[in-house]
């Protein structure tokens, strides 16, 4: 992947801040822990993007936090259960 990652710092105060923001910011951590999990390249997962999608969760409920994680494992031929083990290893 050639492309440059860009990560935005979620800043919980803005008052615009919408839902699509949050479901970007956990869409990108999902991503970059498949792009780590299939890559032999520099990892993409970063504290900030791990830490902003951990802020998102406790605005996401579990339905949207689990259709995100289940829809891009499809996309990327990840298996789920895999994907959720790598996601929260202590779980």
């Amino acid at each position: 992947m050639n492309e440059e990652l860009v990560t935005m710092a979620l800043d919980l105060n803005d008052p615009e801040l919408e839902l699509s923001d949050l479901v970007y910011a956990y869409q990108s951590w999902v991503m970059a822990v498949i792009h780590d999990m299939k890559s032999n390249g520099p990892e993409e997962l970063n504290e900030e993007i791990a830490e902003d999608a951990f802020n998102s969760m406790r605005f996401l409920s579990e339905e949207v936090t689990s259709a995100i994680e289940t829809s891009l494992a499809r996309a990327y031929s990840v298996d789920a259960d895999e994907l959720v083990a790598l996601l929260f290893p202590q779980d």
